[in-house]
C-alpha cells in the first residue's frame, strides 16, 4: 500500500503549489474551500466620514475601502465577537484604526491607499498604489476607518486568496492545490490556517458523535 504524501512543488511570495499523493481529492478540495471562506483576515469594516466633498457617496467610498487588502498578523488579533472588550467600538485586540486626510488644491488629485495612516505599523494596505478616488480642485476627503478580522464566507472583502484551485496531477492519485494570496497573508500561512480549520472541524465532529 502506497503511503499518502504532501509535497510543496512551488512557492513564492504570493503563490504556493502543493502536490497531494494518495490523499482523497475531497480533502484537498476542502482545503481549497476553507482557504477562501474561513481563514480570517483584516479588512476595513466601519468608516466614520468626517468630510467628503467628492462626487462619490459615503457608502460607495466605504465599500471601496473595505476591498483594499490589509497585511494581517493572524496571531495578534481576535474576532470581534470573541474579544473580551465586548464593545461595539472594539479595542487594540480586535480592531485597527486607519485615518486619511487628503485635499486637492489647484490640480486634480488621485487619492491612493498609500495615504492611509495606520495606528499599527504592521497593518497597512498591501500596496501603496491602489486608487481610492479622484478629487477635483478644492475637494477634500477626511475619515476614520476601523479594520476588523472577518472571514470570506461573511463577505468577499475578508477573502485572503485571489485564486484557489485544485487540478489533477500527472498520476491518477495525485491532486495539485494552487493558492494565490492577495497579500494580506503569505500563501503558506493561508494553507496552514486552512489545515488548522479542517483539523478543528474534524475534532468537533468527533466530539459531537461521542457525546450522543
Amino acid at each position: 500500500m502506497v503511503s499518502p504524501s504532501i509535497e510543496v512543488i512551488e512557492k513564492s511570495s504570493n503563490r504556493i503549489t502543493v502536490k497531494f499523493d494518495n490523499i482523497p481529492r475531497q480533502y484537498v478540495n476542502a482545503l481549497r474551500r476553507l482557504s477562501i471562506s474561513e481563514v480570517p483576515t483584516l479588512a476595513i469594516d466601519d468608516v466614520v466620514m468626517l468630510e467628503n466633498s467628492s462626487v462619490m457617496h459615503d457608502e460607495a467610498l466605504a465599500h471601496r475601502l473595505g476591498l483594499i487588502p490589509l497585511r494581517t498578523d493572524p496571531g495578534r488579533f481576535v474576532m470581534p465577537h470573541e474579544c473580551d472588550c465586548k464593545s461595539t467600538l472594539g479595542c487594540s485586540k480586535c480592531r485597527v484604526l486607519l485615518v486619511l486626510d487628503s485635499e486637492a488644491s489647484e490640480k486634480t488629485k488621485v487619492v491612493t491607499s498609500g495615504e492611509l495612516v495606520s495606528e499599527d505599523e504592521l497593518v497597512k494596505p498591501v500596496s501603496k498604489d491602489i486608487p481610492i478616488i479622484v478629487l477635483a480642485p478644492s475637494q477634500k476627503l477626511k475619515f476614520e476607518a476601523y479594520a476588523r478580522l472577518g472571514i470570506g464566507k461573511d463577505h468577499a472583502k475578508w477573502q485572503p486568496t485571489s485564486a484557489s484551485i485544485v487540478k489533477d496531477g500527472k498520476d491518477e492519485n495525485e491532486s495539485i492545490l494552487i493558492i494565490e494570496s492577495n497579500g494580506a497573508l503569505a500563501p503558506e500561512e493561508i494553507l496552514t490556517l486552512a489545515m488548522d480549520k479542517m483539523s478543528s472541524k474534524i475534532k468537533n465532529f468527533k466530539q459531537s458523535i461521542q457525546t450522543k
